[in-house]
C-alpha cells in the first residue's frame, strides 16, 4: 500500500500554506495534566517536517467520547504538553474546531506556527461524517495530512469527509511508518513468526487471527482470551471470563491449528480481583475461582518461546492478565521483558494496543526496546484483518 507521504513532496508544497493534520491526541488527562504522552510524541517528526518547511500547521484530534462540549475533555492541556516537548515552534490553542473564531485564528498563523483545534467530538457532526462539518474543517487549510493511524478505521469527518475535500491528501510520517511495519506483519513476516495474544475478549481479534494464523508458526494465548480457548478444549476454567458467543470460532481454530496454539498450563487464581488471597492452579481452575494471570510455569515457557532465538517476527497484542493490579502483573511483565530481549537479540518485535503499551511501560521496557509500537488498538487489528480503513482509503497513492 504505497501512499503519497509528505516527504514525497517538494518543499514548496508546504511553504506559507495552511496544512490540516489529523492527529490522535486521545490521551489520559487527570487534573489538567497529561499522563502517558506517547501519541503526542509520535507526531513530532511530522510537525518538525512541516514547520521546517514553513507550513502553517493546524492540528485536529478527538479526546474521549464527550457527546458535546465538556470542559474536562478539552484539548487545552494537550496544547500545553505539546508546547513543552515541541519548543521549536509557537503552539497556539483555539477553543473550537470550526466557526468564525477558528477561521480568525487560522488566518493569523505565521509560517512555522502550530494551532491545535479544540476536541472534534464536541460536535456530534464529526462522528456522523456530516458534509457541512467536513466542508467547514476543509475550508481551514490548503493541504490535508493524516498522521493518526489509530483513528483511520473510522469514517468520520476529520478522517474521511474533510480529507475528500482536498486535492492534496497526504500521509504523515507516523502513519506511513505504521503501515510499513504492519504490512510486513500481514504480508511477509520474517520467520519464525509468532503471535502473542492476550486481553479480555477474542471478538475483536478474530479477523486479524484468521488472516495471520495460517502464516504464523506459534500462537501464544494468555489473558481472558485464553479461558475461551481452554473452555473449548473441555478444560474447567471455574468462574473465569469466557466469550461464549465466539466459542465455536475458537473450537474451529483449535481443530485447524492446534499444533501452533500454545495455551497456559498454570494460572494465578482468586475468588475475585479484589481478593487478597491468590493461589496457583495447575491445568484446571477450581469452581468458585477465576484466573487473573498466567502462572509462573506458563510465563517461563512463553518467555522462552519469545526471547529464545533472536530471529523472525513477534507481534504482541493484549496483556496476559489483570496487570493493573500488582498481584496479577507478573505474566505480562515477563512477556514485556522477553519482547525486549528478543529485540536485542535480533527479532523484529511489534506491539499493538494501548493496554499493551501501558503494560510494557509498567515492566520498565521502553519504546526503544522494540522494533515498533503501534498507536492503534482497534485500527491495528482491523488493518491486520484486511478490513476497510476509510482514513487510509481517502489518501493519495504514489
Amino acid at each position: 500500500m504505497a501512499l503519497r507521504v509528505i516527504s514525497d513532496e517538494e518543499d514548496s508544497k508546504f511553504r506559507n500554506k495552511r496544512v490540516l493534520v489529523r492527529v490522535d491526541f486521545n490521551v489520559n488527562i487527570e487534573n489538567g495534566i497529561v499522563g502517558e504522552d506517547y501519541r503526542i510524541r509520535m507526531t513530532i517528526p511530522t510537525l518538525e517536517y512541516l514547520t521546517k518547511r514553513q507550513a502553517k500547521v493546524l492540528l485536529c484530534s478527538h479526546l474521549g467520547r464527550p457527546g458535546g462540549p465538556k470542559p474536562q475533555l478539552s484539548l487545552a492541556p494537550v496544547a500545553n504538553r505539546l508546547s513543552e516537548i515541541f519548543a521549536g515552534s509557537k503552539v497556539r490553542f483555539v477553543e473550537d474546531c470550526v466557526g468564525d473564531k477558528v477561521e480568525k485564528a487560522a488566518s493569523e498563523l505565521l509560517p512555522g506556527d502550530v494551532l491545535l483545534l479544540e476536541n472534534l467530538r464536541f460536535h456530534k457532526e464529526e462522528e456522523a461524517n456530516d458534509p457541512m462539518f467536513s466542508k467547514s474543517l476543509a475550508s481551514l487549510a490548503d493541504v490535508y495530512v493524516n498522521d493518526a493511524f489509530s483513528t483511520s478505521h473510522r469514517k468520520h469527518s476529520s478522517t474521511y469527509g474533510a480529507a475528500r475535500q482536498f486535492r492534496s491528501r497526504l500521509a504523515g510520517l507516523n502513519l506511513n511508518k505504521e503501515i510499513e511495519y504492519l504490512s510486513m506483519v500481514k504480508e511477509n513476516p520474517a520467520k519464525p513468526f509468532s503471535l502473542v495474544i492476550g486481553g479480555i475478549k477474542i471478538k475483536d481479534k478474530i479477523g486479524a487471527l484468521e488472516n495471520l494464523l495460517p502464516k504464523a508458526d506459534k500462537l501464544l494465548v494468555g489473558g481472558g482470551v485464553a479461558y475461551t480457548f481452554l473452555k473449548a478444549k473441555g478444560i474447567n476454567v471455574g468462574n473465569s471470563l469466557v466469550d461464549y458467543d465466539h466459542l465455536s470460532w475458537v473450537t474451529k481454530a483449535l481443530s485447524e491449528f492446534d499444533s501452533k496454539i500454545v495455551l497456559p498450563t498454570d494460572h494465578l487464581v482468586a475468588s475475585s480481583k479484589s481478593d487478597k488471597f491468590t493461589t496457583r492452579a495447575k491445568t484446571e481452575i477450581p469452581d468458585g475461582m477465576a484466573g487473573f494471570d498466567i502462572g509462573d510455569e506458563t510465563a517461563h515457557r512463553f518467555s522462552l518461546e519469545i526471547g529464545g532465538n533472536g530471529s523472525g517476527t513477534i507481534f504482541w497484542n493484549g496483556p496476559m492478565g489483570l496487570f493493573e493490579i500488582g498481584a496479577f502483573s507478573n505474566g505480562t511483565i515477563n512477556i514485556a521483558k522477553s519482547m525486549a530481549l528478543a529485540f536485542w537479540r535480533g527479532s523484529k518485535t511489534l506491539i499493538g494496543g494501548g493496554d499493551t503499551l501501558e503494560a510494557m511501560k509498567r515492566a520498565g521496557v521502553t519504546e526503544t526496546e522494540v522494533s515498533h509500537v503501534s498507536t492503534g488498538g482497534g485500527a491495528t487489528l482491523r488493518f491486520l484483518a484486511n478490513d476497510e480503513m476509510p482514513g487510509i482509503d481517502a489518501l493519495e497513492r504514489r
